[in-house]
């Protein structure tokens, strides 16, 4: 390694900060371009409508985010992921692994009616499971139906858009989960 001449200033490479998906940001050394390479980090989270949200299973640990967006319940639509860490939020889990066989359709009567109670009371849910496509999907389906009276079409329709706005899933059509055809 070289060394610095006498009297030269030693310099540090700018690592960018990971900066929170809203509020106000505070302008560190990289200004302008540290504010583009944080919001350029997609949250673990997005908003699928007002009060409801999908995510993967690392937004469980995305204490900021679920505190700044309300989130007073988490739906955890699997068997092996964490639960949240944020103060105050509460699980509901949905023992299902990402499989055919199983019986999703047993749990969703109940789990949309704590996820209704949470938004009466006040709070947002956040609905999760592995990778926030599939079974996790097919349970905010399901709310969307059963609480906010749309159809299965137009429910899927507004996952799909959601999320390939937020370029979290492929742009070809899937679905939420590989038991229930994609609607006509």
């Amino acid at each position: 390694m070289g060394r610095r001449p006498s009297g030269a200033p030693a310099t540090r490479p700018q690592i960018p900060r990971r900066v929170s998906g809203r509020g106000p940001r505070a302008m560190g050394p990289g200004g302008a371009d540290e504010l583009r390479a944080a919001e350029a980090v997609p949250l673990p989270f997005v908003r699928v409508a007002p009060k409801l949200f999908l995510g993967s299973a690392r937004a469980a640990g995305a204490t900021e985010q679920l505190t700044h967006e309300g989130v007073t319940l988490c739906v955890n639509v699997s068997r092996q992921q964490p639960g949240p860490r944020a103060p105050g939020v509460a699980e509901l889990r949905v023992p299902v692994f990402d499989d055919p066989a199983e019986d999703l359709l047993a749990h969703l009567e109940p789990t949309c009616a704590a996820m209704e109670a949470a938004v009466r009371a006040g709070g947002a849910c956040l609905v999760y499971c592995k990778n926030g496509r599939s079974r996790s999907a097919a349970v905010c389906t399901a709310y969307l139906m059963r609480h906010r009276g749309l159809s299965l079409e137009l429910a899927f329709q507004k996952y799909e858009q959601i999320l390939q706005a937020k370029a979290r899933m492929p742009r070809e059509p899937t679905d939420p989960s590989s038991g229930v055809p994609r609607p006509q």
